[in-house]
Formats: structure tokens, C-alpha cells, sequence
């Protein structure tokens, strides 16, 4: 009996084959836009560093498609939906179904199964297979195109290794690792309990062994003080710092995969560096965005069903300002995500829920 219920249809097959077929249509021809929109961008920069075609394609272009492609996806659907939905009703094919008994709900069984396996699809995507990806496409833009997305923290460098415990380093060299005049001050709430100050630091093994020299430790305990002065000696010892903390890249975040990005985001919370924040939001973006194709190929489902005055142009006309809408409002939900007003997790949800609403609402009328 279950299986009877879940069996597709022939009607089912038609639609899942007319959402396929179409998405896949209209992924080729935005991505082509969006190629060519790019170029004509980039072309002076490629030209200028004197990169070949082969460079250009494999390292860049080769991983842009990816990477636009998953940001378009919920677009896509939309006008995917709205595209061959109109176009059925314009041609009279959906009124015979409904006439012949079918309810509103059991009509959009296939447009739903075939957004979730995109859904599916974006997900996976978003999480894993896009980051990869990025990682070549940011280090060729930060080498070749936007130099400015990665620089170094090499003078008066502070930052906190754990709560409670704060780094300075008066200068900093990334090429051998080592640090000039490395002072670590531990902190009991407002006041230091125990200063080390060391005249040399420098990275020494996996994961986060330090090489310290010439150093000096300060104790503070109420009212006594205690001062061991080790000059001349060293010490290797196990701190929460990597060489790449003093690596500053800007679209760091864009070239991790989720499980690296929260070890990340935990290593952060750890040290208390406070950095945390545009890490949660793309984190939590990575898994909105994909349940975005649902919602709005409910949407579509539900406007380009009726056979309306001015078909498929209004229906297209209604699509293109609903998917500048969701756009608008999910540039929006970032900025506030980024600030403090609410959590990363809410924010970046609210165009889905939002737009959850509208579904809601084009259902309830359509069905009528």
C-alpha cells in the first residue's frame, strides 16, 4: 500500500522530466551570462599578469561555474517552475488533470520531489564539493586579481590563544616562522596573575609545538611576586597558535568545507579571538540557501498554475521580481546576521521563513 502511494505517475514522470530538463536549460544559458558578464570583467587583469587560456580556464573558470552556480540555484528554480508551469497552462494541460479528480496537493507531489533531490543536491554541494573548488578559485584571485585579500600581521600583534590568555609579538616573520620580543600575559578576570616574556619564538612541529629563548617568567599571587629569568635557555612548549594566525585572508571562510570550518569556528570560540561571527553566518548560509529551491518552487508551482490574462510573461514578470525580492532580502539578512541584533542561525533564515509565509499564502489561493 505505501509503495502504491509513492509510485510516480506518468504525470509525474511528464513534470519531474519538464523540472530537469528545464533546470538544467536555464543553468546552462545564466551560466554562460555569467561567464561571459566576467570576463569582459577580468580580462584586462588576466591579460596584464601574462596568464594562457589553459591557466585562466583551469584554475579559475573551472571552479566559477561551481561557485555561481550554487548561488543561483534557488533562482533557477524559480524560473524553472515558473517557466514550464505557465506554459502547461497556457497549453491547457493542467485543467484536465485537475478535472479529472486530481487535488491541488497531489498535483505538486512531482514539483516537490524533484525540488528536493535539488535541494539534496545543493546541499551537498554547498557543504563539501564547492569549497574545494574555491580554495584554487580564491588563491588564483588572491594572487592574480585581488592581491589586497591577503596580508600579513607582522608588527605589534596581539591575540588571545585561550580565554584568559593573550599573545603579543613585536614582530612577526611568516618565511622562517619566528617571532621577535614574544610576551604571553594570563589574565585572573581584570588582573595579570603570570607574565612570560621571551626574546625569540618560533614555530617547531605539528600541531602548535613553540620554540621559546631567552626568557623570563613573572608570577603574581596576591601579594607575592616571584621572577625566574632563564637567559640563554630554551623551552618547547604547546600553544594554541598557528603560523596562519598571523596570515590575514579575507575570503578564508569561502575555502573551507564545513567540517574544517567548524574546527575552525570552535579553535576561535576557544581562544575568545571574537572573529567568529561571518564564519557562523556562511556556516549556516551553506545549509539555508539549499531549502530556498523548495520554498520557491512552491511559489512558482502555485502562481503559474492558473491560466491567467498575459500567461507566461506575467508569470515570468511575477518571477523575476520575487527572485529580486529574495535577493534583496538575503543581502539584507547576511548584514544583520554579521551584526549582534540577532543570532547568525536566525538571520540568515529569515528570508526562508519570510518567504515560507508567501508559500503559504499562494497555496491557500491557488487551491481555491
Amino acid at each position: 500500500m505505501l509503495g502504491r502511494n509513492f509510485k510516480l505517475s506518468i504525470i509525474d514522470r511528464y513534470i519531474i522530466g519538464k523540472y530537469f530538463t528545464t533546470f538544467f536549460f536555464t543553468m546552462l544559458l545564466l551560466t554562460v551570462v555569467a561567464v561571459v558578464f566576467d570576463v569582459s570583467e577580468r580580462i584586462e587583469k588576466f591579460l596584464s599578469k601574462d596568464l594562457g587560456f589553459w591557466e585562466v580556464a583551469n584554475q579559475y573558470y573551472f571552479n566559477f561555474i561551481p561557485w555561481i552556480n550554487s548561488l543561483l540555484f534557488p533562482l533557477y528554480s524559480l524560473v524553472t517552475v515558473i517557466f514550464f508551469t505557465s506554459r502547461m497552462a497556457d497549453q491547457t494541460e493542467i485543467i484536465p488533470m485537475f478535472g479529472s479528480g486530481m487535488s491541488f496537493k497531489r498535483f505538486l507531489r512531482p514539483f516537490m520531489i524533484a525540488s528536493l533531490t535539488i535541494t539534496l543536491i545543493h546541499l551537498g554541494a554547498n557543504h563539501l564539493l564547492v569549497p574545494r573548488g574555491n580554495r584554487i578559485l580564491r588563491e588564483f584571485e588572491n594572487k592574480y586579481i585581488k592581491q589586497s585579500n591577503v596580508y600579513t600581521k607582522d608588527r605589534n600583534v596581539h591575540l588571545f590563544v585561550e580565554p584568559g590568555v593573550e599573545a603579543f609579538v613585536v614582530s612577526f616573520s611568516v618565511n622562517d616562522s619566528s617571532g621577535q620580543q614574544f610576551q604571553l600575559r594570563k589574565y585572573d578576570s581584570s588582573k595579570i596573575t603570570k607574565i612570560l616574556t621571551a626574546k625569540t619564538i618560533k614555530w617547531k612541529a605539528e600541531p602548535d609545538i613553540w620554540t621559546i629563548r631567552d626568557y623570563e617568567i613573572r608570577t603574581m599571587l596576591d601579594t607575592v611576586e616571584k621572577f625566574e629569568i632563564f637567559a640563554g635557555k630554551e623551552l618547547d612548549t604547546s600553544l594554541n597558535l598557528l603560523v596562519s594566525d598571523f596570515v590575514i585572508t579575507k575570503n578564508l571562510k569561502d575555502m573551507m568545507a564545513t567540517p574544517d570550518l567548524s574546527r575552525f569556528i570552535d579553535r576561535e570560540l576557544l581562544k575568545g579571538s571574537g572573529i567568529t561571527r561571518a564564519y557562523e553566518v556562511e556556516k549556516h548560509r551553506r545549509t539555508a540557501d539549499p531549502f530556498t529551491s523548495l520554498i520557491l518552487s512552491l511559489i512558482g508551482a502555485c502562481i503559474a498554475s492558473r491560466k491567467v490574462r498575459g500567461g507566461l510573461g506575467l508569470h515570468l514578470a511575477l518571477g523575476v521580481i520575487m527572485g529580486v525580492v529574495f535577493i534583496f532580502l538575503s543581502k539584507l539578512s547576511i548584514t544583520i546576521a554579521n551584526s549582534d541584533i540577532f543570532s547568525p542561525l536566525i538571520s540568515v533564515w529569515i528570508p526562508n521563513i519570510l518567504f515560507s509565509g508567501v508559500a503559504f499564502y499562494t497555496y491557500q489561493r491557488a487551491q481555491k
